[in-house]
């Protein structure tokens, strides 16, 4: 066969996935960025908010009338209301030096660790999604309804101590995982985004469980309030150091939640297919990873984690019977104490103490300083606004872009044509 009479060979077009989004670097960056800047976010949220303490100081308003005349009145001032602030924001969650004994005096510790636990809980939950490319933030919603069937099996079964605490933790778990997996379900199915499913099934959640506080099987026999049974004490989490203080079991179910946690992300094959989904899910599904079913795996693990801060307040913090408000806002605060902590276990881990810390000492700073509670969540919303900028903290602090290569110092050509 000649060479003209040879057919055509067209050749075959090799498709490459295409390239993550713009928006896809910029959450990951976030997320996942340097530790130091999570560090200089608190740095700078503490200093804006001993500006904030100062200006709202009564002392310090009226010295500034004056200030030319007598500047070191104003500038004394200053430094008492800032520093008794934070003396008394250290004193309120760390250690009471005011205390006679170093029992009493540690208590604060206990406290930032009890408002610590269920912080963590949710944070590990919102990380793994984080870590998976996916923004969970329907942790009110998995609180709810984790709270809703955990506190069931803990008001309305019989069961021996000991069992039913398990019981009631593992229905609260499921209830949390099942509902954070309808989440991953709908954007494997429909692609629906998760922001938008988990904002609607916060406030299905929310409507279900006042409904069924007031007229389902949560309702308080002979009670028109709104509130569940109290948890039989069968199910009761117990004290970790006595009936003195509110530290109770939740905090060792949380660092286990921890270890697992860093585990399933660093040392497992499922968390290695979570890693390579989140860097680049289009690299991960040519490579064979089933992208669809990795979502659904992680917000069921995220809504898991979820559930377990959820059935930690019914069980150990709110044992008297719960509302619909049994999230207390946990569900949205996950959302900083990861991003905090960089999606990683141990520095949501850190992150959740430091945050139980804002919750336990802010109350002291109010009592002893009189300075408005609103000031800690200024300090909150401030870290979360640093950590969604680093070219600001970096700008600030005048640190390298990652990457980026280090200038050589330019050769001096006049000493060198001076020693020639």
């Amino acid at each position: 066969m000649s060479a003209s009479q040879q057919p055509a060979v067209t050749p075959t077009k090799v498709t490459e996935p295409d390239e993550p989004s713009r928006w896809h670097g910029i959450f990951r960056e976030i997320t996942t960025g340097n530790a130091i800047i999570s560090v200089l976010a608190v740095v700078l949220a503490l200093l804006v908010g001993a500006v904030m303490i100062a200006l709202t100081n009564p002392n310090v308003q009226e010295s500034a009338g004056y200030f030319f005349s007598r500047p070191g009145d104003m500038l004394f001032a200053v430094w008492d209301a800032v520093s008794g602030a934070y003396s008394a924001l250290f004193q309120g969650s760390v250690y009471n030096f005011r205390r006679p004994s170093f029992a009493d005096g540690i208590k604060p510790l206990t406290e930032t660790l009890t408002y610590a636990t269920p912080l963590i809980a949710a944070g590990l939950g919102v990380a793994l999604g984080f870590r998976v490319g996916l923004f969970n933030i329907g942790g009110r919603g998995q609180m709810l309804i984790a709270a809703t069937l955990g506190g069931w099996v803990a008001f309305a079964l019989e069961l021996p101590a000991g069992i039913h605490m398990i019981a009631a933790l593992v229905a609260g778990v499921l209830g949390g995982a099942l509902w954070g997996g309808l989440v991953g379900l709908l954007k494997a199915r429909t692609g629906a985004h998760e922001v938008i499913t988990t904002i609607m099934l916060n406030y299905v959640a929310f409507y279900l469980v006042s409904f069924l506080l007031r007229d389902g099987f949560l309702r308080t026999p002979g009670s028109n309030n709104p509130k569940s049974p109290a948890t039989k004490e069968t199910a009761v989490f117990f004290d970790l150091l006595g009936p003195n203080y509110n530290l109770h079991f939740g905090f060792i179910l949380v660092i286990a939640a921890t270890v697992f946690t860093w585990w399933l992300l660093s040392r497992s094959n499922l968390g290695f297919k979570f890693r390579a989904v989140g860097e680049n899910p289009n690299a991960a599904k040519v490579a064979g990873i089933s992208v669809q079913r990795m979502y659904v795996y992680a917000m069921l693990f995220s809504g898991g984690l979820v559930g377990l801060a959820g059935i930690n307040q019914v069980l150990g913090t709110t044992t008297s019977g719960f509302g619909a408000g049994i999230d207390s806002g946990i569900g949205f605060d996950a959302i900083t104490v990861a991003l905090l902590g960089r999606s990683k276990p141990w520095g949501v881990f850190a992150a959740g103490i430091l945050f139980g810390a804002f919750k336990a000492g802010s109350f002291s700073m109010q009592a002893a300083e009189g300075v408005p509670i609103d000031i800690v969540l200024v300090v909150q919303s401030l870290i979360v606004l640093f950590i969604a900028a680093p070219p600001l903290v970096r700008a600030i602090f005048r640190l390298p872009a990652p990457g980026a290569p280090r200038r050589r110092p330019l050769p001096n050509v006049t000493q060198e044509v001076a020693a020639k």
